[in-house]
């Protein structure tokens, strides 16, 4: 069970695949792994951290309670300044750090293998990380349709339960696998390893992971992705960034969402891009509505540009692999 938020370890379901919480396995890249979302490589089940430090401050009291600061004047009560920078009781600080230590550490392992299998078919991938209601699937949608004539996509949905998202990416035309986590709070890489293998990789230009909707827990796992991307609706608070530092400061990119709607409402453009730069100052923004159209076309020329400089890597290593071919084959004639 993750010690921050409570997911526990229900049994995670690919749709379309029988698959048991103690006998599936998959193969990525020439390695093949067996078990659950909740077991490492070694077959053995982990309890999941989403805490996200990686350096241990000062220590932390017994109980895991900060202590309060003078700006506080007893008011408020802060769990995450530990070494954690989370808390549960009966772990200590140094127990949670160890704890997700060995999770992402497995989970980066896998994510490895699906980057590598990505990169190997020249597949752009874009991990969509929001809160619920921020309109990324009909911001999918919309670019499905939009891109269509040019971009061959696929979709990887996540949710906890039901089909409902993947079937309207599928109404399309595009392919898309459902992940139902169960009561886990977000993808992790053994899962989309998982979906991968559902997907003709070679007949697509561009994959797209809709993560599962929270802004704490998917901060943490790298799923094998090119790129990150946070959506916010106007709808939501302009302060979203700073109470969610974790997924803004690791997005490259925040779609702000739903601007057709800001005629109706109270929110300060300004403001918020200011809050998501506090925590990323290197963050592109974008200002879009998937109804009206709206920003869209910055959003797809976003995607191009990297498209673009993915195959222009390749291009640039195939090159440099070439022209020493080329020297070895002219020191050999001699």
């Amino acid at each position: 069970m993750c010690t921050t938020c409570g997911c526990a370890s229900g049994e995670t379901r690919v749709e379309g695949a029988d698959l048991h919480p103690h006998q599936e396995s998959h193969s990525h890249a020439h390695h093949s792994h067996a078990g659950h979302h909740h077991h490492g490589p070694d077959g053995h089940s982990h309890s999941h951290s989403h805490s996200h430090a990686r350096i241990a401050p000062k220590a932390h009291p017994v109980g895991g309670e900060t202590p309060f600061t003078p700006a506080d004047n007893g008011r408020d009560l802060h769990y995450g300044k530990g070494a954690a920078h989370a808390h549960a009781p009966g772990l200590s600080q140094s127990r949670m750090v160890q704890i997700e230590q060995d999770i992402l550490g497995k989970n980066d392992r896998y994510a490895a293998i699906n980057r590598a299998r990505l990169q190997g078919q020249s597949l752009l991938s874009i991990n969509l990380v929001s809160s619920p209601g921020s309109g990324k699937t009909t911001l999918l949608t919309r670019t499905i349709e939009d891109l269509r004539e040019r971009c061959a996509i696929a979709v990887i949905e996540g949710d906890q339960q039901t089909a409902n998202d993947a079937e309207r990416i599928r109404a399309t035309g595009a392919s898309a696998v459902q992940i139902n986590t169960g009561k886990g709070c977000h993808l992790d890489a053994h899962m989309v390893g998982h979906a991968l293998d559902k997907l003709e990789l070679e007949a697509l230009d561009l994959l797209m992971i809709e993560n599962v909707g929270n802004l704490v827990c998917p901060a943490a796992f790298d799923l094998g992705e090119a790129h990150r991307v946070a959506i916010l609706s106007v709808t939501e608070g302009e302060d979203k960034p700073v109470k969610y530092p974790d997924m803004f400061s690791g997005a490259e990119l925040m779609l702000l969402n739903k601007v057709d709607l800001l005629p109706h409402l109270n929110f300060d453009v300004e403001a918020c891009i200011a809050s998501a730069r506090k925590v990323n100052p290197a963050i592109e923004v974008i200002q879009c509505s998937a109804t009206s159209g709206e920003g869209m076309s910055a959003w797809y020329q976003w995607i191009a540009e990297r498209q673009q400089a993915m195959i222009q890597r390749e291009i640039d290593a195939l090159e440099a692999r070439l022209g020493g071919l080329k020297q070895k084959q002219q020191k050999l004639s001699l």
